[in-house]
């Protein structure tokens, strides 16, 4: 009798293989769907429309663009996490909705390592510290002992638990210094104010601030990626200019609804690494001011991982500064 059921389990087992298997052979066959939970005209909404337009003509069928904003990117994520697992709905999440909302105390009811599969790494997005021209803030250095005099020093941030809030908590632990967010409702806002002078700081992504940089409207002091930013290659990082290790620029990836077969996403996350090799993609990234960063489906994973637990140790030092 057990062995039997034994052998019902295995051949069980290989009938819902095959059956998959014979799933991704004919995906797909209809259009997809392509969540974007950003506002359009944002540099992720435009990674979106790169990557949806070059996909579709990877795949042979439509890729359309669904912009679901809210929720610092969460919004259009938690559609996702109830749509079908059958490789037909697919989202960009970002930093903040994958690896910082859920440490969160108000956290949106979205569980990524439950509800997602992760697809590829699409992009990294550089942050910039720029300095107001008012403020005297020339070189990266110059803000440690400014904000010892000024007992703390202000930096706008495009909002509470960002990932430019969060970038200036860890720069500001690691400097000793208090550094102060002021939110904005996004990059825009800070950056004027930087450029008027009402704030002498501001971590922004860089697609926001490189007109600016351009036409010395601000001071650029660093970038907070791992590596300088193909934009702005003259503008140091924050790890070579003496903090080495450190890096907290924003990034994107593809994600699928738990329970897509294996083979789609590797299928997927295959495909998006072509995509992110072209020449012409590398050039409208550039545009945007973001690099491509491709990482595989088990590759990514372990990325999300390591960011999620940094990204929850410094929203924790939060607390304790606001405490």
């Amino acid at each position: 009798m057990k062995k039997n059921i034994c052998v019902n389990i295995i051949l069980g087992t290989a009938c819902l293989a095959a059956a998959a298997g014979a799933f991704a052979q004919t995906y797909p066959d209809k259009p997809i769907t392509l969540i974007a939970p950003f506002a359009p005209g944002a540099s992720a909404d435009g990674v979106a429309r790169v990557v949806a337009r070059e996909l579709s003509q990877a795949v042979g069928k439509p890729v359309v663009v669904e912009n679901r904003a809210g929720a610092g990117g969460t919004t259009g994520l938690i559609a996702l996490a109830h749509a079908a697992p059958d490789g037909y709905t697919l989202a960009i999440g970002a930093t903040g909705a994958i690896s910082v909302n859920q440490h969160l105390p108000d956290a949106a009811p979205l569980d990524p390592k439950k509800q997602l599969v992760p697809i590829a790494k699409l992009a990294d997005i550089p942050l910039v510290l720029v300095a107001s021209q008012k403020s005297g803030l020339k070189t990266l250095g110059d803000v440690g002992p400014a904000s010892v005099k000024e007992k703390g020093i202000n930096y706008g941030t495009s909002g509470q638990f960002t990932s430019h809030h969060l970038a200036g908590v860890l720069y500001g632990s690691l400097i000793n210094a208090t550094m102060v967010a002021v939110p904005y409702r996004g990059s825009a806002p800070a950056l004027t104010d930087v450029m008027a002078g009402q704030i002498p700081l501001a971590i922004v992504d860089l697609t926001s601030a490189i007109g600016a940089i351009k036409g010395g409207k601000v001071t650029p002091l660093a970038v907070t990626s791992a590596k300088r930013a193909t934009a702005a290659p003259d503008v140091p990082t924050i790890a070579e200019s003496g903090h080495a290790g450190y890096a907290a620029g924003g990034w994107l990836g593809l994600f699928a609804p738990a329970g897509t077969p294996p083979a789609i996403v590797e299928s997927l996350s295959a495909r998006v690494k072509s995509i992110l090799a072209s020449p012409k993609v590398v050039s409208e990234f550039g545009t945007l001011a973001v690099e491509p960063a491709y990482l595989n489906a088990a590759d990514f994973s372990t990325f999300i991982d390591l960011e999620t637990t940094k990204w929850g140790a410094v929203v924790k030092q939060v607390g304790t500064i606001q405490r």
